[in-house]
């Protein structure tokens, strides 16, 4: 089908076909890639599809749950995951069977950020510098107060207190930074290109477009949010968190397209069957005839791997999909899914151990500018 999916099977049944409205499903277990996928790569795929829009496009970081520390005293009862391109929320049932209560650590690690060359382009949910996702937690209903953590690594070294002892801010990929670099004595650029925390590049952003000298930041920022949590003795405790996802975007794709040629990397990542691949076609054409509209992408990657930091399995897992607009098709990985609403598809597993990470492809039809 078309809209899903985790693969829990070493040998997974045949997948089943898509049509229109259905989502995709297929149980392949995958080698996820975590983090970044390569502009370049998404930039070029663009250009087959849709040439007049190739510059517009944007990465997807993988963004994942909690880390816990593990305990043998707290079980994780149920995680119940909730993912669409506005949101990614995440509740997880806990119950402490011992006869004393029981404190651990609990870190939700942000995505790294990193702007490798001035044609990285990251998708970024919001412009805080800290809040990355707009990510805040509850226990048992109630708001959840945490510390933070920011470090500046360049080359796998720590320079965090030079940067902000420069007053540059942290977030490699705020327009503040870049004016800070720039703001930065001449003399000192060298030195920062040399520690391999920043680069020297040319490019114009007056009216008569010429050419300047700019200093762009290199370093990767890295964002932890983590608190220290009370498990009550021989209690439930509910611990539920929400953000806002990297959505990586291309205005175009290959999928479906005339232009189709290999599309084995996107098969595997995403399980997309014929019948996905078909449905896609149809949207293809029919935007080809409209003249305006094109077929665009949306991608979201979840770190599924971090819920196999907690002793022993996930006693009941569901994962639900939301595509968005009930015209889009949806792609992903994942056994017996079931449509629950013309943009929600619904996975459910018992006794889970998360063993690949979690790719979710979205089609949708825009009207070009």
């Amino acid at each position: 089908m078309g809209d899903g999916a985790i693969s829990p099977h070493p040998n997974p049944p045949p997948p089943a076909g898509e049509g229109a409205a259905k989502p995709n499903v297929r149980t392949n277990p995958l080698s996820r890639r975590r983090g970044r996928v390569g502009v370049g790569a998404v930039a070029a795929l663009c250009v087959l599809a849709a040439p007049a829009l190739a510059n517009d496009s944007t990465a997807e970081l993988g963004t994942g749950g909690l880390d816990f520390v593990q305990n043998d005293n707290v079980e994780m009862r149920s995680e119940q995951l909730a993912v669409s391109t506005a949101q990614i929320r995440v509740t997880y049932h806990f119950f402490n069977k011992s006869d004393q209560a029981v404190s651990s650590l609990i870190a939700f690690p942000m995505p790294d950020i990193t702007i490798a060359d001035q044609d990285t382009n990251i998708a970024v949910p919001t412009k805080d510098p800290i809040n990355l996702l707009g990510f805040s937690t509850q226990a048992n209903g109630q708001p959840v107060q945490t510390q933070v953590e920011q470090k500046v690594v360049a080359k796998g070294i720590d320079r965090t207190e030079m940067i902000k002892g420069l007053g540059v801010p942290l977030a490699p990929q705020l327009k503040a930074t870049y004016d800070a670099l720039d703001a930065l004595p001449k003399d000192k650029w060298q030195n920062l290109v040399d520690l391999g925390i920043a680069e020297i590049v040319e490019y114009g952003t007056t009216a008569d477009m010429k050419m300047q000298q700019h200093l762009e930041a290199r370093w990767t920022l890295k964002t932890t949010y983590y608190w220290q949590q009370n498990f009550p003795a021989q209690q439930e405790l509910v611990i539920e968190h929400q953000y806002k996802p990297s959505v990586g975007s291309s205005a175009g794709s290959i999928v479906g397209s005339p232009y189709s040629q290999d599309l084995r990397d996107y098969t595997a990542k995403y399980c997309m069957d014929a019948g996905f691949v078909a449905a896609a076609t149809r949207a293809q054409q029919a935007a080809a005839k409209a003249k305006n509209n094109y077929v665009s992408e949306q991608r979201i990657d979840y770190i599924l791997k971090t819920g196999a930091n907690w002793a022993g399995p996930i006693a009941d897992f569901m994962l639900t999909v939301d595509k968005g607009k009930p015209d889009n098709l949806v792609s992903f990985c994942g056994n017996g899914v079931k449509k629950l609403s013309p943009t929600q598809f619904q996975v459910h597993y018992t006794n889970f151990i998360p063993t690949s990470d979690l790719a979710i492809l979205i089609l949708t039809t825009s009207v070009a500018p």
